[in-house]
């Protein structure tokens, strides 16, 4: 690689939980704000990290065809359903619940985030690859401020990452090769399932994203095409 990007690249797909946004503080932020206006105490805390432990759950279930496709949205509304009966949250209207479950759709990016992607953007095409549902990457982007070209992901294959297709759905509905796109995450094991559908890959830290909680993805574990500090970095080794 060159210190102006891999060669022949034509887009560059982000990750988008972790990667982008700072999940786990904006749901805790976004939790006790609406508990403090309601007159609710809870563990807010717990509900937001119990509430992230579910998601690799809820999306085994629709990958080994126990449930039927079912949106990020959808899932994340029947983990929370659970977790209030859990944390005795009582007497919530379907609209507050409803308001609690969009709570993923009020992320706040990483503070190098959209600094990065505008410089970015003016070299390469720039999209999400989340599994995310496409209406919550859109309300999340217009909360935050990214400026995605085109928001692809889980949705539009109906298959949940690490599904080879997931990876492979982007280079198809651009019509160019599976290494002219570069998936950007802060998961080696997303970076890694990418890299074997041929997409080129890029590493950026974040080693705080679970909080105190965080096990792996301090540094990256694998030969990636690009390792880099944030978003900013990464423009800079990319040439943009």
């Amino acid at each position: 690689m060159s210190e102006r990007g891999p060669a022949g690249l034509k887009a560059l797909v982000f990750d988008v939980f972790g990667t982008v946004v700072d999940w786990r503080s904006s749901v805790i932020r976004d939790l006790e704000g609406f508990g403090r206006a309601k007159g609710i105490t809870a563990d807010w805390t717990g509900l937001t990290d119990d509430w992230r432990a579910g998601y690799q759950p809820a999306m085994e279930r629709v990958r080994k065809g126990e449930q039927p496709w079912t949106v990020l949205d959808d899932l994340h509304r029947a983990t929370l359903d659970t977790l209030i009966e859990k944390y005795r949250i009582a007497g919530l209207t379907e609209d507050e619940k409803v308001h609690l479950a969009k709570a993923w759709h009020r992320l706040t990016p990483w503070p190098d985030v959209v600094a990065g992607l505008t410089r970015l953007k003016q070299k390469y095409i720039i999209g999400t690859l989340s599994n995310g549902n496409v209406a919550l990457m859109l309300n999340l982007a217009k909360h935050a401020g990214l400026p995605w070209d085109m928001i692809f992901g889980a949705e539009l294959v109906q298959r949940y990452k690490p599904d080879p297709l997931t990876y492979l759905g982007v280079p198809k509905l651009l019509r160019v090769a599976p290494g002219e796109v570069m998936l950007v995450a802060a998961h080696n094991g997303d970076l890694l399932a990418a890299s074997r559908q041929g997409l080129k890959t890029a590493f950026v830290t974040r080693p705080t994203e679970y909080g105190p909680h965080q096990k792996r993805d301090f540094k990256a574990e694998h030969d990636f095409d690009v390792v880099a500090r944030d978003f900013v970095h990464l423009a800079e080794q990319m040439g943009a």
